[in-house]
């Protein structure tokens, strides 16, 4: 039977607040032009993969902006459910699998949760 952590609340708030960081950050990034500055676009069959890019007008002040907000808060994020407290109370053997189980926590309720 696989094991279960009782995980702080911040610690839990943390780790979703990670995912949802990364989802709205992905999200962005697949909407913004390819490239930050603006390029020409180009295709080039030469090599042994064809790569096309279309032109892009580059992103915006605004846009660099939000992207930059983002990154900077999943860092904090990642810094803070990687050196919480928590984890030296887990065996260094049992790491690897508290923290798998943290990151699938929110799929869970919470057994006190009503």
């Amino acid at each position: 039977m696989a094991t279960t952590y009782d995980f702080p609340s911040d610690l839990r708030a943390g780790q979703e607040e990670l995912h949802q960081v990364r989802a709205e950050l992905s999200a962005l990034l697949k909407r913004l032009p390819w490239s930050v500055e603006p390029l020409d676009g180009f295709s080039d069959a030469a090599g042994w993969r064809k790569t096309e890019r279309p032109a892009s007008p580059g992103w915006t002040a605004d846009e660099q902006a939000e992207v930059e907000k983002l990154r900077r808060r999943e860092h904090e994020l990642a810094v803070f459910v990687t050196c919480h407290r928590f984890w030296a109370e887990v065996a260094a053997a049992d790491r690897v699998d508290a923290r798998m189980n943290l990151k699938h926590a929110h799929e869970t309720p919470r057994p006190d949760a009503d």
